[in-house]
């Protein structure tokens, strides 16, 4: 196989982790994987915005080859991490031809995700969980529940129409604060509290913060950086909108 074939496949299964939410590690490792399979050498630099590899046959560095890829856009999909993952060591004993390779790596990439109506519900439960967890009542609870059902229906829509993603989730914070103080006006025996952290508890970048620190502990720093950083700004964002919902509700109401 040549050496831009294999790169080919190896850039797609990197660029699946990586839109997927993968450790930077994780999609460096896969691309040496996936490269050693097909005896090509390899060199790649990751970072949470691009891929950038370079591959030639072994003992042969005159016939090197190097690909990019920019990312745009990232999610959380643990179900194609684990694919690609069985992928590159499914490679490890039997390697595949490069049309049948790219064929099983663009299913996966179209693969569908969860219904709109089971992801909804998901963040129903968590938020649900979490107002207990905050010491709510069942009312609290579902009230919560209930407030984050609607802030990830407009979250959805919002991704659609390519806004900011830091934006998105300074409207939702500020949309789940308003409804979550007017229902403690309405309602005096409610803990709004309760009812706050756990309507706003699905926008909290807990993935991207992890990801962050473990990116860290394997020595990949700038990557580090970026994500806690990103991370950052999305907390800030989330504080600014419930901010401006507590001073909005206490001098309106």
């Amino acid at each position: 196989m040549e050496v831009r074939e294999v790169l080919n496949i190896a850039l797609l299964s990197g660029e699946i982790l990586l839109t997927s939410g993968s450790e930077i590690y994780r999609v460096e490792d896969t691309i040496d994987r996936i490269c050693s399979a097909y005896h090509i050498e390899c060199e790649s630099f990751v970072t949470p915005s691009g891929i950038f590899v370079t591959g030639w046959p072994v003992n042969n560095t005159n016939k090197s080859v190097s690909l990019i890829k920019r990312i745009r856009n990232r999610s959380i999909n643990l179900h194609n991490i684990e694919l690609i993952n069985t992928f590159s060591r499914n490679l490890q004993s039997a390697i595949m031809p490069y049309d049948e390779a790219l064929k099983v790596l663009k299913s996966i990439k179209i693969a569908p995700y969860f219904s709109f109506i089971n992801r909804l519900f998901a963040a129903g439960l968590t938020s649900f969980a979490y107002a207990v967890l905050f010491k709510g009542t069942f009312i609290d609870s579902i009230i919560a529940a209930a407030i984050s059902m609607f802030i990830y229906f407009i979250l959805e829509k919002m991704k659609k129409a390519d806004f900011s993603p830091y934006f998105n989730n300074f409207l939702c914070s500020l949309t789940a604060g308003l409804l979550s103080l007017m229902a403690g006006k309405l309602i005096g025996s409610l803990n709004v509290d309760s009812i706050i952290v756990g309507s706003i508890m699905i926008l909290v970048p807990g993935l991207a913060i992890t990801n962050g620190i473990r990116d860290a502990l394997h020595g990949d720093i700038l990557s580090s950086q970026a994500r806690v950083v990103e991370a950052m700004i999305i907390v800030t964002a989330i504080g600014v909108g419930m901010g401006i919902a507590l001073l909005l509700m206490r001098y309106w109401m």
